[in-house]
């Protein structure tokens, strides 16, 4: 809605792209942050606050326009926000064992993308209230969240300091999941923020953009499941390839088809398939390569790097818009994955891809908390059963028979 407003108001794509990145820096700095606050004074406390924050900002954003000033808000916003998704993440972790964490990440999966499709396809009734009215039915929605957490009895869990992997350790690990997790954070971030400005500039009412962003959320919760089953029975490098390919095709036909909303319809619902399901297939690649201990570390250094490029995606492609016109968005779309493809290309020929060592878990780009949701049982035995095969190899066949056998 920020987004939408911003444009109708015939704010510049430069500063509608800088307010849609503070959005994103406040994502990433409360994912660096905010767990030392949350283990200071407590959950449901930590809740209370980001909640209250989260509503002060969407009512002050209805109250006052200026660009300049809800910069400042989406932030704070943005901050607030990852910072209820660690404390809920938390909570679901001390809510089963590694056994039930894939149980889990489905249903918060279902929860976060279903909930994302019904307020995009209500986006036009809202809408119609007026101007401020959306921002006040968000506040109050955010602060009425804080209910069930101070009704409810809780035992708050105890938060670790977050420790990611850094990124240069992560590029000598997995280039290929480092600029799989980056490319997916722009391409994510500019769905969010520029996709709706294009589709109101190409005519459509707010009604019928929250249609087709419902679209985009649809496809990207239906579709990745069928793309993990896909990387686990192929090599990984090869799916990545495919989807950057694909995504570059699909931004393609959007350029030719921008107003039939049918086949917009169905564009974006591919589209949104192909750009969330790069993330978790890049993060399924790396768990392939990591050691049993990094895996948790390896995890939460990729979501931050998903995060750096989502927080500089709207800088970098909203000037190409204000540039070249609004299929700017689409041709950089374009661009970016076909970028990505080719480096994808020149790394399966340096580097063969490793065999998938455990089956593919759909993922948001959640909390780095929330991260550990999928550190499972299967993945941690699976990456064991992989590093005691690998010494295997290295000592020789006569020296593995014993350990092979106690394997089987």
């Amino acid at each position: 809605m920020t987004s939408l407003r911003l444009d109708a108001a015939g704010v510049s794509d430069t500063v509608i792209g800088l307010v849609s990145s503070s959005y994103f820096v406040g994502l990433t700095l409360g994912a660096l942050f905010s767990d030392r606050l949350i283990a200071r004074i407590g959950h449901i406390r930590a809740y209370s606050s980001f909640a209250s924050l989260t509503a002060v900002t969407f009512l002050l954003q209805g109250l006052h326009f200026d660009p300049w000033f809800w910069l400042f808000f989406r932030l704070v916003n943005g901050w607030a926000l990852v910072g209820i998704f660690l404390v809920v993440e938390s909570w679901l972790l001390i809510s089963g064992d590694q056994k039930m964490r894939g149980r889990l990440l489905a249903i918060y999966m279902i929860a976060l993308y279903g909930s994302g499709m019904l307020g995009q396809m209500k986006l036009g009734a809202v809408d119609a209230f007026g101007h401020t009215e959306p921002f006040m039915i968000a506040g109050m929605l955010a602060a009425l969240s804080v209910l069930p957490m101070v009704i409810l009895p809780r035992i708050s869990p105890e938060v670790g300091h977050i420790k990611p992997l850094t990124p240069w350790h992560l590029l000598k690990m997995t280039p290929t999941g480092v600029i799989g997790c980056f490319g997916s954070g722009v391409l994510i971030a500019a769905v969010y923020t520029l996709l709706p400005i294009y589709l109101q500039r190409a005519g459509m009412n707010v009604a019928q953009v929250g249609e087709l962003m419902a679209s985009v959320i649809l496809g990207a919760m239906v579709l990745q499941y069928p793309v993990g089953r896909w990387s686990d029975k192929h090599d990984r490098q090869v799916v990545l390839i495919a989807l950057s390919v694909l995504c570059a095709v699909l931004s393609i036909l959007v350029m030719l088809f921008p107003h039939s909303q049918t086949s917009l319809t169905v564009l974006l619902f591919l589209l949104g398939g192909g750009v969330f399901a790069i993330y978790p297939v890049a993060v399924s690649h790396s768990a392939d390569r990591s050691a049993t201990g990094e895996l948790l570390g390896m995890i939460q250094g990729l979501l931050l790097i998903n995060s750096v490029g989502s927080a500089i995606s709207p800088l970098l492609i909203s000037p190409v818009m204000a540039k070249v016109g609004d299929n700017g968005l689409f041709l950089a779309f374009c661009l970016l994955n076909a970028a990505q493809a080719a480096f994808l290309l020149w790394r399966r020929r340096t580097r063969p891809a490793p065999v998938p060592v455990a089956p593919f878990e759909p993922a948001a780009q959640m909390s780095p908390t929330g991260a550990e949701i999928r550190v499972t049982d299967e993945l941690v035995q699976a990456t064991m059963e992989r590093e005691h095969q690998d010494d295997v190899s290295q000592d020789g066949p006569e020296a593995g028979t014993a350990p092979a056998e106690a394997v089987k």
